[in-house]
């Protein structure tokens, strides 16, 4: 690797976490010697990089600063090709047309020997041939995510019983074949996982709930590793 790349590499890896990071795993990470990654770090930081930290403490990168946009290894253009072409094939309608002017904007911009990698790549997602249609608006969920509202659900179980209930939600779960909604039920004050194909109408309330979406994620979360559940299979409804 040349020394151009590796310093580039060590600005990724801290910018990947927000904790600390020992400088013997980042050595391990770069394949080199913890002396060479200590150097590199040095010239990183009389070059301006504001790197904070020292050996055996760890590093962490300063708050403001950035790499200049879209500095991609053909690795990375693959990766995110592979994601955007998951997302076109297995995404909501709204979502399908941001992955496709994601993949135009970043084609504009990628230097000229890693263009092709957005058309010639090898990396394909199969065809959604099971996927099941959604039955209501799945862009609305997902902004009502965002905003942290209350959705107000008309639903209908396996067995084809509707129920009406308020949900909190907090998370969307992307399988092959159908979307789950993550949320916290009002009717049955506890968490549960709702099929969009299953819902007959869902209407974005104005009154946000009370708890930060992050805090219900975790609380979720840990509910279903307590519970050694794969999280959102064991509680669809």
């Amino acid at each position: 690797m040349r020394r151009a790349d590796r310093l580039l590499r060590i600005i990724q890896i801290l910018r990947r976490h927000r904790r600390p990071v020992k400088g013997q795993s980042m050595a391990e990470e770069l394949e080199v010697s913890l002396r060479t990654l200590y150097r590199d770090i040095s010239d990183l930081i009389s070059d301006g990089v504001p790197i904070r930290g020292e050996a055996g403490v760890g590093y962490v990168l300063g708050q403001g600063y950035d790499l200049p946009p879209l500095m991609l290894t053909t690795d990375e253009v693959e990766a995110v090709m592979l994601g955007l072409r998951w997302v076109m094939r297995r995404g909501d309608r709204d979502l399908v047309r941001a992955a496709q002017d994601a993949v135009a904007k970043v084609g504009t911009v990628l230097p000229g020997d890693l263009k092709s990698v957005l058309t010639d790549t090898a990396l394909l997602v199969p065809p959604a041939w099971k996927v099941v249609a959604d039955t209501v608006d799945v862009a609305a969920l997902r902004r009502a995510i965002r905003e942290q509202r209350k959705v107000a659900i008309r639903y209908r179980n396996e067995a084809g019983d509707e129920s009406e209930r308020v949900i909190w939600p907090i998370a969307i779960t992307y399988f092959d074949a159908q979307r789950l909604i993550v949320a916290w039920c009002e009717l049955r004050v506890a968490f549960r996982t709702f099929r969009t194909d299953r819902m007959v109408e869902a209407s974005v309330l104005p009154d946000k709930y009370r708890e930060r979406r992050a805090v219900l994620l975790k609380r979720w979360a840990e509910e279903h590793e307590a519970e050694e559940v794969v999280p959102g299979a064991g509680d669809v409804i």
